[in-house]
């Protein structure tokens, strides 16, 4: 008699073993690899992202040459690990040119040592101090967003790119846009990760 009353005690405790493996650890972590890192984040004081990029760092300021402009100061934090360069991006989202899907370079620039943490305004012509290079439709100069009065604001995006490679074996070239396409094949694979900052313009009225 007293080995059938110990069946019902042994099933319980059958069933209650699966049941306590397959509960969540606390805190409901899951992995046990602990919080995710900081988000890879771009960010400039000129304007709040989303919003109208001010005169002064476009084509349409005050004494500015034709096609050129005055770059805003650009920030960024959390890159990922293993980063060993960074290219910045900068292009108009509007432009279809010549009715295919690349748009117009407002600013390339390439090869930014992974121990940079930003640009200062205004960065002038030409390779940058620390073995940067830099390239647009109007030549080794950021080119500020120029787009006409008239339709709907066009969108500008900073794109930052984290690498794991070194660019500085890819020059300018005469063509920003021919650059551009060896840039972006060459980083194919490479990418860590990419942090965007938009701001929108079109010239008054």
């Amino acid at each position: 008699m007293r080995s059938l009353r110990l069946v019902p005690f042994l099933a319980a405790i059958a069933f209650a073993a699966p049941a306590a493996a397959q509960a969540p650890p606390a805190g409901g972590g899951g992995g046990g690899g602990g919080p995710p890192p900081p988000p890879f984040t771009l960010t400039t004081d000129a304007f709040e992202d989303g919003e109208t990029i001010p005169i002064r760092f476009t084509q349409a300021g005050e004494g500015v040459a034709p096609g050129e402009g005055t770059s805003p100061a650009l920030n960024w934090i959390n890159p990922p690990a293993g980063t060993v360069s960074y290219v910045l991006h900068f292009h108009d989202l509007e432009v279809a040119r010549m009715r295919t899907t690349e748009d117009q370079v407002h600013w390339l620039v390439w090869n930014i040592p992974a121990s940079t943490t930003g640009l200062p305004e205004g960065v002038p012509r030409g390779p940058l101090a620390d073995g940067s290079l830099q390239i647009s439709a109007t030549g080794d100069v950021y080119r500020g967003p120029g787009a006409g009065a008239a339709g709907n604001p066009h969108h500008y995006t900073f794109e930052l790119l984290a690498l794991d490679i070194a660019l500085d074996n890819i020059p300018p070239g005469e063509d920003a846009f021919a650059t551009r396409r060896t840039i972006m094949e060459a980083i194919q694979g490479h990418v860590l990760g990419k942090a965007v900052y938009i701001g929108t313009f079109k010239r008054p009225n």
